[in-house]
């Protein structure tokens, strides 16, 4: 198969959270099956001079944003054995950031119609697009109206996965006409209370959509979960397949990891103590053998921010201290920030993004604390577990998925199920109970460690999915 990966964003070139960490990894997951993948993202001026060192030229096009002509120039590298494609634009990609521009709709409605384009002229014709996120939502739609019965189209299938339903794509309707080009009478594909909907456009058109976790996609028909789109997902459940995400074992990996103080395996975990003594001693926290919890996040209110605010005192009371990295919202950074003033010798906050101090936490603390609202699969945990950092979570989403409660026989680390705090520290508590079972708790590290999030499996789910839509 010939599959080509289009998204807003790719490890290594441009990533602002997991939808880059799984395009930089999942093609080369596929293609290790034997099969050809490509990616194509933006040519964004964050991309720095030395990897645009190794890009060669393609081709200039110019592409059709409803009644303007663009110039688009393509660009290829090669990494990691995967070819990627860059369309270059400067207006609309020569900016600071990817993202939280007025012409966001434009941007990206340009950037879809330039992946079909294009593939008039790379000499690679895929058998499947796999579009991710509402970025790429118009491809599949684009392709249905204009390109489906255009020479060398006419076998292509579209895949659209789904990494976040929170960011949909919403629009005044005057861009229908204005900006996508697209005719009053095929308003119906992409018009959704009132609004004009690019989620809901890839939803109507592709021919399989995609979660990223199995629960996410039960949630998401639900209303709870599905941010208003419940009503057209539960009409289209038929194509939705809910497929785990993986993590790259390589990049994260204990044993080779040159950003933590000492390497350690599964096999034996001595080294992680030298990493927690490290870490304590890096952000001036008092040694001792109190359990510290690490926190690794965007402060957003879906990551159950507001959960740990109302009994983090009560942790701290318990004898266990906090490692807080992330950023967001001012209201739940200035809480942290307080925390770390009232008690310095036990809580750590850095409010900014530093991936080597991530990969610190991850190895030195004993616990992970995500108490997520919703969350489609997350990557933290999977992370933590490879590092033997035990999970604390609410089963949602892929942490339900991915982590089982310590209670049963063959626990990996810690749960609980409604959105309560009272519950989250009970989780806590129980975790700490088994911290202090110091034989037990190093049958769960173990455990964790065992725990294969690789790509390898969900790479033969996608490449299964994948084949039968192609023989549909």
């Amino acid at each position: 198969m010939n599959i080509l990966f289009a998204a807003s964003e790719a490890v290594p070139y441009a990533a602002s959270g997991g939808l880059g960490d799984v395009v930089g990894s999942l093609p080369k997951a596929i293609a290790e099956k034997g099969h050809s993948c490509a990616v194509v993202i933006p040519l964004y001026k964050s991309i720095s001079a030395e990897m645009r060192e190794d890009m060669d030229f393609v081709a200039s096009i110019t592409v059709d944003v409803s009644w303007r002509k663009q110039y688009c120039g393509i660009f290829k590298a090669k990494r990691n054995g995967i070819v990627y494609y860059f369309i270059d634009n400067e207006y609309y990609f020569d900016r600071e950031g990817m993202y939280g521009f007025y012409d966001d709709c434009e941007r990206f409605v340009f950037f879809g119609r330039a992946v079909l384009e294009m593939l008039k002229y790379i000499g690679f014709m895929p058998d499947i697009i796999s579009c991710n996120d509402w970025q790429t939502a118009l491809i599949p739609v684009y392709y249905n109206l204009y390109y489906r019965y255009q020479q060398g189209y006419d076998k292509l299938k579209t895949a659209f996965t789904i990494h976040n339903i929170e960011y949909q794509g919403r629009y005044g309707r005057e861009v229908l006409g204005e900006v996508m080009g697209i005719p009053p009478y095929n308003a119906g594909l992409l018009e959704y209370d009132g609004y004009i909907n690019m989620l809901k456009g890839a939803i109507e058109t592709a021919d399989r959509i995609i979660t990223v976790s199995p629960q996410y996609a039960k949630e998401l028909l639900d209303p709870w979960y599905a941010h208003g789109l419940d009503r057209i997902l539960i009409t289209k459940r038929d194509k939705m397949t809910g497929i785990l995400n993986g993590i790259d074992v390589n990049m994260y990996n204990p044993e080779t990891d040159s950003a933590i103080s000492c390497n350690y395996s599964k096999g034996d975990t001595s080294g992680k103590a030298i990493c927690k003594k490290t870490l304590l001693n890096e952000l001036g926290l008092s040694d001792g053998d109190e359990p510290v919890i690490g926190i690794v996040t965007r402060f957003v209110g879906h990551k159950g921010i507001d959960l740990i605010r109302c009994v983090f005192e009560q942790i701290v009371a318990k004898g266990m201290k906090f490692a807080v990295l992330g950023s967001g919202e001012r209201i739940y950074e200035e809480f942290f920030i307080e925390m770390s003033r009232r008690y310095p010798d036990k809580v750590s906050v850095t409010t900014e993004f530093n991936p080597v101090l991530a990969r610190k936490i991850y190895a030195g603390a004993d616990m992970f604390l995500m108490p997520s609202m919703s969350e489609p699969c997350g990557l933290a945990q999977l992370i933590a577990m490879r590092y033997g950092t035990i999970p604390i979570v609410r089963e949602t989403g892929g942490l339900k998925d991915t982590v089982r409660d310590n209670g049963g026989i063959d626990g990996n680390g810690f749960t609980f199920q409604t959105y309560n705090a009272d519950d989250m520290f009970d989780a806590v508590r129980r975790a700490k109970l088994d911290y202090d079972n110091g034989e037990k708790w190093n049958e769960l590290v173990k455990r964790a460690m065992l725990c294969d999030f690789s790509w390898k499996s969900s790479a033969e789910d996608y490449i299964d999915m994948f084949e039968k839509m192609l023989n549909s």
